[in-house]
């Protein structure tokens, strides 16, 4: 009985370091901006789609396609990546989203969230944080 539950137990534990080193290795799935301004390439310090309804509605797809799976639905994080829903709204708020997108996160040469700006397009991006701006804590 002991060999039967201890070999799984020894599976789940080894797996479970691989499984945080996966963390933040994601292909981005492409986003349709079709029906947002262009923004150009020069990356914009704030958000030029704030309170844009048809950006809110690309972002919110965007969202659950590249972010939900580490920041979780409804950006609501269950402890792995940041609650987005606590990011300030405006300038502040998006300078630090503007930084990390275009970043990313790497601790000790582990890729936690890839660079999104290498994969999605400035409108992209900006669409999904117009979406985040949406989804406040109560």
């Amino acid at each position: 009985m002991i060999k039967r539950t201890f070999k799984p137990l020894v599976l789940a534990v080894s797996l479970f370091p691989a499984a945080l080193l996966a963390h933040g290795d994601v292909t981005p799935q492409a986003v349709d901006t079709a029906g947002l301004a262009p923004i150009g390439k020069d990356w914009k310090e704030e958000n030029p789609y704030r309170g844009n309804a048809k950006a809110i509605e690309i972002g919110k797809s965007a969202y659950n396609q590249n972010c939900a799976r580490c920041h979780g639905l409804g950006a609501v994080s269950g402890g792995i990546a940041p609650d987005l829903r606590k990011l300030p709204v405006g300038k502040e708020g998006d300078e630090w989203y503007s930084y990390r997108v275009r970043e990313g996160a790497i601790r000790n040469g582990i890729t936690y969230m890839p660079k999104m700006a290498d994969y999605l397009s400035q409108e992209a991006l900006w669409a999904i944080r117009s979406w985040i701006d949406t989804v406040k804590p109560d």
